[in-house]
């Protein structure tokens, strides 16, 4: 399905307005089980460096989820990414 502006997808949109894909590890205690952790993957687009969807989703788990929160890794490509390598036409030596 096509929208007004003609882009089909609201992740294209929100790449385009400088959203990155996110990606957060966030390590939890059991509620039942204090002493064990388990892992949680969140993945969604969202902006860096301030993150506003990544800290609207921990406000939420804070207020409503039982598990406590031990740590959170994010990776965003605007942290982390491999170095641009561009291919060289040609070689010029000056004498």
């Amino acid at each position: 399905m096509v929208s007004r502006v003609g882009v089909a997808s609201d992740d294209f949109r929100k790449q385009v307005l400088g959203y990155g894909l996110t990606t957060a590890q966030i390590l939890y205690r059991m509620p039942d089980h204090p002493s064990l952790l388990q892992t949680y993957v969140w993945q969604n687009y969202d902006l860096c460096p301030k993150f506003p969807a990544l800290k609207d989703f921990l406000a939420f788990w804070q207020e409503k989820l039982d598990g406590p929160l031990f740590s959170v890794t994010v990776a965003h490509s605007r942290l982390i990414k491999p170095t641009e390598l561009r291919a060289v036409d040609g070689v010029f030596r000056l004498h």
